[in-house]
């Protein structure tokens, strides 16, 4: 049985109260600890930069999963990674060509992400499926926490479960928006290996209970 992996999204917490937080996630079963990087102009709104990075860092016992929703990313994904990045992800409609991103990213000793936004064809991630260390799916428009979830992405990540599977690949599959203890199992069952929790954790009465319920 594989592993079920769950990433608070960090987006979503109090920010004022970012070490608690970071305790928080640091006592439960989550794997990682998902940073999600808006520069204003990929997606509108800002988010955090290399100072919050490496204060949480510091303060997190868990992996950063960095989800890069800006443009250039070629500018920064080294200094993600110096800044504590486990793995960095960016996205597929961003660039013209991924793969020397994916090298500065490998040559850094980090895991290698590709992401697409909800309206780009699952099969642009096809011809890099044996390159990357995990793809996300979003399930959401990036760039706005608290969205709904989009029901045709399940059919996605059938498809991009199939060609992974197919070929024999070790690829994760990642899930991001819109997730939460209903759909959870589902996304599971269909094939990701990684979930995305912003809203559903840090609005939780009891973050740490919703995140085993989220792995059930």
């Amino acid at each position: 049985m594989k592993n079920k992996i769950i990433s608070p999204s960090l987006l979503s917490a109090d920010f004022g109260r970012l070490n608690e937080a970071c305790d928080m996630i640091n006592a439960s079963n989550a794997e990682w600890l998902h940073i999600d990087v808006m520069d204003g102009v990929f997606v509108p709104n800002i988010s955090f930069g290399f100072p919050v990075m490496k204060a949480v860092q510091k303060r997190c016992t868990k992996p950063l999963d960095v989800h890069l929703m800006i443009v250039h990313p070629e500018k920064y994904v080294e200094r993600f990674v110096d800044a504590g990045a486990y793995s960095v992800g960016f996205h597929l409609e961003a660039v013209d060509d991924p793969r020397p991103i994916l090298d500065l990213i490998r040559k850094k000793g980090a895991k290698t992400c590709l992401t697409i936004n909800p309206d780009i064809p699952v099969e642009r991630l096809y011809p890099y499926l044996d390159e990357v260390d995990m793809v996300l799916l979003m399930s959401v428009f990036a760039g706005y926490g608290g969205q709904k979830f989009i029901e045709s992405s399940y059919e996605k990540l059938d498809a991009l479960r199939a060609e992974i599977d197919r070929r024999g690949l070790s690829t994760l599959i990642e899930m991001d928006g819109g997730v939460n203890v209903d759909n959870a199992p589902l996304l599971f069952q269909h094939g990701a290996d990684a979930l995305v929790a912003g809203n559903a954790v840090f609005s939780s009465d009891d973050p740490i209970n919703t995140i085993d319920l989220l792995k059930r």
